[in-house]
């Protein structure tokens, strides 16, 4: 299953991720806050099709907007203005991360039994790069 795209798609994400992850703990540190990174799981190694491997992207893509809600939800309790503020911009990110994903998944549910158009999808995906932003 050599789905370069995908991959690469992955790849791309993988590194925005991890912006966002630095972006978190610019923030905590701050403001001054006490930072524990715990331990991450292994990832799942082997699926069945890119259709099942989005499928999972797109669930944690909603567990993650679910925790930034919480989390916005907790600082407008705690009136913490400035993670209010800071939480805004992962909340309007969350739409295009989840719309993104969702996109792929749809696409991928429309050609499931074309395997030709599996392979176009998987070449339009080998031009994703990530670039970070210059300024927000």
């Amino acid at each position: 299953n050599n789905f370069n795209g995908f991959a690469n798609w992955m790849r791309a994400q993988a590194e925005e991720e991890t912006y966002h992850a630095m972006r978190f703990l610019d923030y905590l540190v701050s403001r001054g806050g006490d930072l524990k990174i715990f331990q991450i799981d292994e990832p799942k190694l082997t699926w069945n099709s890119p259709l099942e491997v989005f499928q999972a992207a797109l669930e944690h893509e909603r567990y993650v907007t679910a925790s930034i809600h919480s989390l916005a939800d907790l600082s407008a309790k705690e009136k913490d203005y400035a993670t209010s503020i800071m939480l805004q911009w992962f909340i309007t990110e969350q739409v295009e991360e989840e719309a993104s994903v969702e996109d792929i998944v749809n696409k991928l549910e429309m050609v499931s039994d074309f395997k030709g158009a599996i392979l176009m999808l998987d070449n339009e995906l080998k031009s994703r790069t990530f670039t970070p932003p210059t300024s927000e």
